[in-house]
């Protein structure tokens, strides 16, 4: 069983694409789609992550200095 998006992708990249059914090259490129998409949503989690540590830092900080 694949533990990230990543190793599920390089998994899916290893099916022989030849050998399915039209309907079954329909599900692999759905299934592709929806990883990337999840791999696009998890960097923009990271990103409003790190935007989020930032914001605490700054009232941190606003919060010491103010009471000064």
């Amino acid at each position: 069983m694949a533990d990230t998006i990543a190793e599920t992708v390089d998994l899916l990249y290893t099916i022989n694409q030849e050998k399915l059914t039209p309907d079954q090259q329909i599900a692999l490129g759905t299934a592709l789609a929806s990883l990337a998409q999840a791999e696009r949503l998890e960097q923009i989690n990271e990103r409003l992550r790190s935007i989020h540590q930032v914001l605490n830092a700054w009232a941190l900080k606003a919060t010491v200095d103010g009471g000064r």
